[in-house]
């Protein structure tokens, strides 16, 4: 250990004796001067381009991936215009002066130009934070490596190492299995996006299975590339059983609710009590499934809103499905009138007028009952069917206006309060006023 740290500080003092030198050269501040020079010049001329090019329309009439290419060559201007200029700096003083005298405006230009390669490239990653974090990591490995000091970091990185169960872990062991798990996970996204893509449009499964089958793929998909991750970087999946114990304890103690949603998950669609596209009721949230994911369903309502509502709430509450095994829906309409009308005119109009609705079952007659003699009147319940129950509260709206029409119609009159007042005792008027002369 200790012959390992002499290293790195013999590494750190080259380095420092290199960049001393360097610095106390003329040509370092000329060249210095140079590329802030170039650098003004190339954020003018980013701006001045960002102001001229419009990146709607740019390129609008060329494929695709080439119209994708020319809008992130277009983004980075700035970049390009530095590298081109770092580049011409470059050819002119390597005629004008020795080759020494312009390392640093190689280097630039080497810098500039691997950001915008790397810059292309990467921008085929849709996730901005994934964007990001690769293309900063390329970058130093590509500077690293331009400057000459690639294999030193390496070893470097290497040479501190901390033994855990056998396993031998190292920052460069970490960072190489880092990044060969985000390249496998963004593989992995890939192909189950398109496995995806295949299963939606199989109509011979059920909206259930196709969920359950995509949720199991790419499930499957994921622990198989981490696993071949880790097995490129020489990490011995066995190694791992020390950390089992651990995990076992975290997924029991702060994983519980991750674990039981996710289990209750793979339960609705294993039982397929619930499926996308069905209408439910789960306490006071009313809506379509619009999507079912690992940890919760997306209840979409009518007014825009969409509720995610755990999948435990699914296994262990009531649940009001109303597309579950038939979408008939009955429409009850409880409606009342005084005791002047005549009850069975009353239940053949609000017979009638249920049957002429455009979404009523024919099929299924509708039904009008006289449920109770109460105080203020009768009290009726008017029931049909229709034959989803999308827009209920629309069709028993339009019944009810038609009611309202037929009452006004025959004279029948709608039941309401009245409050009657009456003063008992009270003295005659004429009284009142003698007595207060």
């Amino acid at each position: 250990m200790e012959m390992e740290l002499k290293d790195v500080i013999e590494t750190l003092q080259m380095a420092a004796r290199s960049v001393g030198a360097e610095v106390t050269s003329p040509w370092f501040y000329l060249q210095f001067g140079i590329i802030l020079a170039a650098a003004g010049i190339a954020y003018a001329a980013d701006a001045a381009i960002r102001v001229r090019v419009d990146m709607d329309s740019l390129a609008s009439h060329l494929p695709l991936p080439l119209r994708h290419f020319i809008r992130v060559l277009v983004g980075s201007a700035s970049t390009a215009v530095f590298a081109l200029l770092m580049i011409a700096t470059r050819i002119i003083m390597a005629h004008s002066t020795w080759p020494s005298r312009s390392y640093l405006i190689v280097v630039s230009a080497k810098l500039a130009l691997a950001w915008l390669v790397i810059s292309l490239v990467a921008s085929v990653i849709r996730n901005a934070f994934i964007v990001r974090l690769v293309s900063v990591g390329a970058w130093i490995v590509a500077a690293l490596s331009i400057i000459g000091q690639l294999d030193a970091t390496a070893e470097t990185l290497d040479s501190v190492a901390i033994e855990v169960g056998g396993l031998r872990l190292t920052p460069l062991l970490l960072i190489k299995a880092g990044a060969l798990v985000i390249l496998a996970l963004w593989l992995t996204n890939i192909a189950s996006n398109f496995v995806e893509s295949r299963i939606n449009r199989a109509t011979d499964l059920t909206p259930s299975i196709q969920v359950l089958l995509i949720k199991i793929i790419r499930i499957g998909l994921m622990v198989v590339a981490i696993a071949i991750a880790l097995s490129a970087v020489g990490i011995n999946l066995s190694a791992l059983a020390v950390f089992s114990g651990a995990v076992g304890v975290g997924i029991g103690i702060g994983l519980q609710k991750i674990v039981a949603n996710f289990i209750s998950g793979i339960i609705l669609l294993a039982d397929k009590s619930v499926k996308p596209g069905d209408l439910v009721t789960i306490g006071d949230s009313s809506g379509r499934i619009s999507a079912m994911k690992t940890r919760y369903i997306s209840v979409a309502a009518g007014d825009g809103r969409e509720f995610l509502i755990p999948n435990e709430d699914l296994v262990t509450q009531k649940v009001v499905n109303w597309t579950y095994t038939d979408k008939n829906t009955l429409v009850k309409i409880p409606f009342g009138t005084n005791y002047d009308a005549d009850p069975r005119l009353v239940c053949k109009l609000a017979i009638e007028i249920a049957a002429a609705a455009p979404r009523a079952l024919k099929g299924k007659p509708p039904n009008c009952i006289l449920t109770e003699f109460a105080e203020a009147g009768m009290k009726f319940s008017l029931t049909f069917w229709i034959g989803d129950p999308d827009g209920l509260d629309n069709v028993k709206s339009d019944v009810m206006l038609a009611l309202w029409d037929a009452f006004k119609r025959e004279g029948i009159r709608v039941p309401y309060p009245v409050r009657e007042l009456r003063v008992r005792g009270a003295l005659p008027v004429e009284t009142m006023i003698e007595t207060s002369s």
